[in-house]
């Protein structure tokens, strides 16, 4: 059974910066792509940053190009998500998540992914 536990979650100001890891195990972490994904309150779970299997290719919705990175390391079995520049737009509970199937898009939706983890806060105020 593939388990997904997130950390480093927490309080910002915004401009500020956090990293978050998602820590793999049950499979071959290295055999596949990692996904974020963030549920701002009242809003739908929507796609972050995506890393394929080797993690060469990487990812981003736009509004987070730029201040976001998505890096893995198949050694640790560890995806993580830097974030600079947090804006208060960023708030949201950010998940990591990871597809059945090596063969994968990065366009799918969260239905998608039976795997995920249990979800860090990021609150960036203002």
């Amino acid at each position: 059974q593939v388990q997904l536990v997130e950390s480093g979650g927490g309080l910002v100001q915004a401009g500020g910066s956090l990293r978050l890891s998602c820590a793999a195990s049950g499979r071959t972490f290295s055999s596949y792509p990692m996904v974020w994904f963030r549920q701002p309150p009242g809003k739908e779970r929507e796609f972050v940053a995506a890393i394929n299997w080797s993690g060469d290719s990487t990812y981003y919705v736009h509004s987070v190009n730029g201040r976001f990175t998505i890096s893995r390391d198949n050694a640790k079995n560890t995806v993580y998500l830097q974030m600079n520049s947090l804006k208060p737009e960023d708030t949201a509970v950010y998940y990591c998540a990871a597809p059945s199937s090596r063969t994968w898009t990065s366009n799918w939706p969260p239905e998608m992914y039976p795997y995920w983890g249990q979800g860090t806060q990021v609150t960036v105020s203002s």
